[in-house]
C-alpha cells in the first residue's frame, strides 16, 4: 500500500477534483495542480463525468438492461447503476477497475444487492473481464448490452492496442448493444499541452487523441446521433428555461475532452 500511496491514482485525482474525500495527500498536490495552476481543468473530469451519467440514462432510455462500466473510478454522488435503474429497475451492472483502492470502496458503496458487482480487473486484459465469474453471472450476452469506456481509453497506449480492446467487446455483444466512449482529445492550445504533460508525468501514462484516431477505435461500430462530440455539448440536459436550441460557447478546457455512442447492427 505505501507504494501506491507514493504515486497518484487516476481514480483518486479524479475523484478529488469532482468533490471526493477518499484520497492521499499525493492525489490531492496533484488535484490542486490542476485546478489551481490550470484555472478550469477540472471541467475536463466535470464534463466527461456528467456527459457518462447521461449515457447510462440513455442506454437504460433505448431499453438496455446490463452494462459493463470499463474503469468506473471511485463511488460518487451519483452513479450509473442508479442512473440505469431509474428506467430498468432490474438492470444488472458490473463495475470494472485495475485499482484495489477503487474496487474496495466500490464493493463498499455501489453493491445495493446481488445484481451490481465490482471487480478488479484491467480494462487491457478483456478476456480476463469477460471470463470473470461475476461477468459470467450477470451479463447475458445473448441480449444487448452496454459497455461504458469513461475516459478509461486515454490511459491505454497505442503499443497496448485500446482499438482491440474495443473490437473484443463488439465482436463479444449481440445486435442493438451500444458502447460509449469519452475520450482526451488532442489540442493546440498551451492549456492542452501543460494538461497532456503533467498527466503523462504524473500517471507514467496517457494519451490525447485525434477525433480520426477517437473515432477509429470504434471500428464497425455505428456512430450515433452527432457522432463525436464534445462531453459538454453530448445529450445535454436543457435548462429550464431553455428553447431547446441554444448551445453554450465551450472553454478551452471543455474542448479537451470528447465523448460518442456507437451501435452494432
Amino acid at each position: 500500500m505505501r507504494a501506491r500511496q507514493s504515486r497518484p491514482s487516476v481514480a483518486r485525482v479524479y475523484s478529488y477534483v469532482l468533490g471526493g474525500r477518499d484520497n492521499y495527500g499525493v492525489d490531492k498536490d496533484l488535484g490542486d495542480y490542476f485546478t489551481q495552476d490550470l484555472p478550469g481543468s477540472e471541467l475536463l473530469a466535470i464534463t466527461n463525468r456528467q456527459a457518462i451519467l447521461r449515457a447510462a440514462r440513455d442506454l437504460a432510455a433505448g431499453g438496455i438492461r446490463q452494462v459493463i462500466d470499463l474503469g468506473c473510478g471511485l463511488p460518487a454522488e451519483i452513479n450509473v447503476h442508479e442512473v440505469v435503474r431509474r428506467k430498468q429497475r432490474d438492470a444488472r451492472i458490473v463495475y470494472v477497475d485495475n485499482d484495489p483502492f477503487v474496487v474496495a470502496h466500490g464493493r463498499a458503496l455501489m453493491v445495493p444487492d446481488e445484481n451490481v458487482a465490482v471487480i478488479e480487473a484491467d480494462v487491457r486484459e478483456p478476456a480476463t473481464i469477460g471470463e470473470h465469474p461475476d461477468v459470467q453471472r450477470l451479463i447475458n450476452f445473448d441480449e444487448p448490452v452496454g459497455i461504458l469506456f469513461g475516459i478509461t481509453l486515454s490511459f491505454v497506449n497505442d503499443e497496448e492496442d485500446p482499438a482491440g480492446v474495443v473490437k473484443y467487446w463488439a465482436d463479444r455483444i449481440p445486435s442493438e448493444s451500444q458502447v460509449y466512449i469519452s475520450h482526451f482529445r488532442t489540442g493546440r492550445t498551451r492549456e492542452a499541452a501543460a494538461t497532456s504533460q503533467k498527466i503523462v508525468e504524473a500517471f507514467g501514462r496517457g494519451r490525447f487523441r485525434s477525433d480520426d484516431e477517437i473515432r477509429a477505435l470504434f471500428g464497425d461500430l455505428q456512430l450515433l446521433d452527432d457522432g463525436l462530440i464534445p462531453c459538454a455539448h453530448w445529450h445535454p440536459d436543457p435548462a429550464p428555461d431553455s428553447t431547446g436550441d441554444d448551445i453554450s460557447e465551450l472553454s478551452v478546457w471543455e474542448e479537451l475532452v470528447v465523448s460518442a455512442l456507437a451501435r452494432k447492427p
